[in-house]
């Protein structure tokens, strides 16, 4: 069980897929990573020597923002963007989609659960 850049990564994963499982890591950035320290991306996390998962920490550790300094940079980006008015701060703000999608379909993921317009169905007659 390999805990890299404090996040513990399945070991019954191929090294490349595992190493994504770390916040700031892709699938880019895991080849990189790999290629760096010269090792087999099909590799097994159980198969790994403590020296290449120290060659694995010591590349991340130096060379990449990851986990809490990742989603820490990325949360005052979007509060800068809220705090100067920009459009996609206001779009952060609204809970709408940022970048151009469509709203009048779709969108239910950002939007939530659709509610329903009320007085849509007719009143039923009642006898008097």
């Amino acid at each position: 069980m390999a805990r890299i850049a404090g996040v513990v990564i399945p070991a019954e994963k191929q090294v490349h897929i595992a190493l994504t499982y770390i916040y700031g890591i892709g699938k880019k950035h895991a080849r990189d990573i790999l290629a760096a320290a010269k090792i087999e991306p099909t590799t097994r996390v159980k198969d790994l020597t403590e020296a290449e998962e120290q060659q694995l920490r010591d590349i991340i550790d130096s060379d990449y923002t990851v986990e809490g300094d990742k989603q820490r940079l990325v949360t005052n980006n979007i509060k800068r963007l809220k705090d100067i008015g920009a459009y996609r701060g206001l779009r952060h703000k609204t809970g709408l989609p940022v970048h151009g999608q469509r709203t009048r379909t779709n969108a239910r993921t950002r939007k939530g659960k659709a509610v329903a317009v009320g007085g849509a169905q007719p009143k039923a007659a009642t006898k008097t």
